[in-house]
């Protein structure tokens, strides 16, 4: 049976060596309106990233030529707003943090089944999806956060966030004040579906703060930011007060 499909044919990166899997990957892809374009080498992906745009990019990190993380920040670095799905054989807790801190929105661990994969691509690219032109920017102190246009700005100078950030960041600003827990923030997101770990939320929370405080010290006048206390055992709480204690990290 076929599955749910992508409503248009987004252009997907597919970076697997592996001959097998880049077939089963390729194939199901197409089937289910996607347009793949696979790469066996790290060099040769940086390239085909070049050549066309790509909503999404599928990166094996175990590559011939170099290591799919060194790939994974390139792309990032290049294309902030690109979807990064690591595919991993690597298990270890540690692997997966360095994944999702080098730049990547999410991870599967092998062997994992097409059927998931492909929800993971719809509930990413669902979140892709911008904001109603009506939505009112949100002050946080000297932060603008304009949802309808995915930017953050601080003293008028942007703040450069990857998608899951700006995301989880607007989560919290509409909700200011309110304690909001991790499975309501999963929910919201990344998907109220989701497959994968809460780690994700975690790690994507760390990036978050510690882009904001990297804003904080690069900016030219003295900055007030909002504050994101963490609730042990529940979630996160977006400050509309300074408190006298610097964020709690995950």
């Amino acid at each position: 049976m076929r599955l749910p499909a992508a409503p248009t044919r987004v252009r997907v990166l597919v970076v697997e060596d592996d001959a097998t899997i880049g077939r089963h990957l390729d194939t199901g892809l197409r089937s289910n309106n996607y347009q793949p374009t696979w790469s066996r080498t790290g060099a040769g992906a940086l390239t085909e990233s070049e050549r066309a745009p790509y909503e999404a990019v599928l990166l094996d990190l175990g590559l011939p030529d170099m290591d799919g993380l060194d790939v994974a920040r390139q792309l990032r670095a290049r294309y902030p707003g690109l979807l990064i799905v690591i595919l991993t054989a690597r298990t270890d807790e540690i692997d997966v943090i360095a994944g999702l801190d080098a730049g990547a929105d999410d991870y599967l661990v092998k062997p994992f089944s097409l059927t998931v994969l492909l929800a993971r691509l719809r509930a990413h690219l669902r979140h892709h999806t911008p904001a109603s032109p009506e939505e009112k920017p949100i002050r946080l102190g000297d932060l603008l956060l304009d949802t309808a246009a995915r930017r953050c700005t601080l003293h008028d100078h942007e703040v450069t966030l990857r998608p899951k950030e700006f995301e989880l960041l607007a989560a919290l600003a509409r909700n200011a004040g309110t304690a909001v827990s991790r499975e309501n923030l999963m929910a919201d997101v990344w998907d109220e579906n989701w497959f994968g770990p809460t780690k994700t939320l975690d790690v994507t929370m760390a990036s978050l703060r510690r882009r904001l405080s990297e804003a904080a010290d690069q900016a030219s006048s003295p900055s007030t930011l909002p504050q994101i206390t963490t609730l042990r055992g529940h979630g996160y709480r977006l400050e509309t007060t300074q408190p006298d204690q610097p964020p709690q990290t995950p």
